[in-house]
């Protein structure tokens, strides 16, 4: 975390850029458990008030990009003061993508309230639960420096990875066998990987919260090609979604 610093403007922005992050964070996890509620619930006008959230998430994005480019320029900070804001203008644009994919829970909420009712894939829910965990740990365990903590939530993303492939497999099935059903699957198949990628997200911000605590890079060790932001494989058969 940064250092103290002699001069207390400085202080005074550095815990304002925390703050920001912090709340950006929380809203992102908020678009999560809405857009999942309202999904699970086939509720469109909470769908469309988890859309408008993504406008204050963009705000806090630029306004921290701005502020991490203005201490750069007015204080030229060093070591660890400089690793926090190189991980706050990273986690922004991973928190950012990540309210974008709530939001597409949410458009697809909206078409799918227009369509027949159907049993949604029981793992779907708990895939939007854990991914919701995910971002809050990997926040937490940078703003408190634990290392650990965000080993943690990187092991976590096999867990989701695993999730999708059966809800992939579920939803398949069911459009083979049922007439009628593959738009609603697509949309079900759709919401699954963007569940997916929002754990990447989260496993990008955990990577970046082990570089803060301890100084080095721990990306691409050992992951699978195709991992992080990316996406992690497809399954090998049907449409997975866009």
């Amino acid at each position: 975390m940064p250092q103290h610093h002699t001069d207390r403007a400085y202080e005074a922005e550095l815990s304002a850029l925390r703050e920001r992050l912090e709340r950006m964070a929380g809203l992102v996890e908020q678009m999560i458990a809405e857009a999942m509620a309202a999904f699970v619930g086939r509720d469109a006008e909470a769908a469309r008030r988890t859309i408008r959230l993504d406008r204050e998430v963009n705000a806090l994005e630029l306004e921290s990009d701005e502020a991490c480019i203005r201490i750069l320029a007015r204080w030229q900070p060093m070591a660890s003061d400089l690793r926090f804001l190189t991980f706050v203008l990273k986690t922004v644009t991973d928190l950012e993508r990540i309210g974008d994919l709530a939001v597409n829970i949410c458009e697809r909420t909206i078409d799918l309230v227009e369509m027949p009712g159907f049993d949604l894939p029981e793992e779907l829910a708990a895939m939007g639960s854990r991914v919701q965990s995910m971002v809050h740990d990997a926040v937490r365990a940078s703003l408190a420096a634990d290392a650990d903590l965000a080993r943690e939530v990187i092991e976590r993303d096999d867990l989701v990875d695993e999730a999708y492939t059966h809800v992939f497999r579920d939803v398949l099935e069911q459009m083979r066998s049922v007439p009628g059903f593959v738009a609603r699957g697509i949309h079900v198949q759709s919401v699954a990987k963007w569940l997916e990628r929002i754990a990447d997200h989260a496993t990008n911000i955990a990577e970046q919260a082990i570089f803060l605590a301890e100084g080095h890079d721990v990306r691409h060790r050992g992951r699978r090609a195709g991992g992080g932001a990316q996406g992690g494989p497809e399954p090998d058969e049907g449409f997975s979604g866009t």
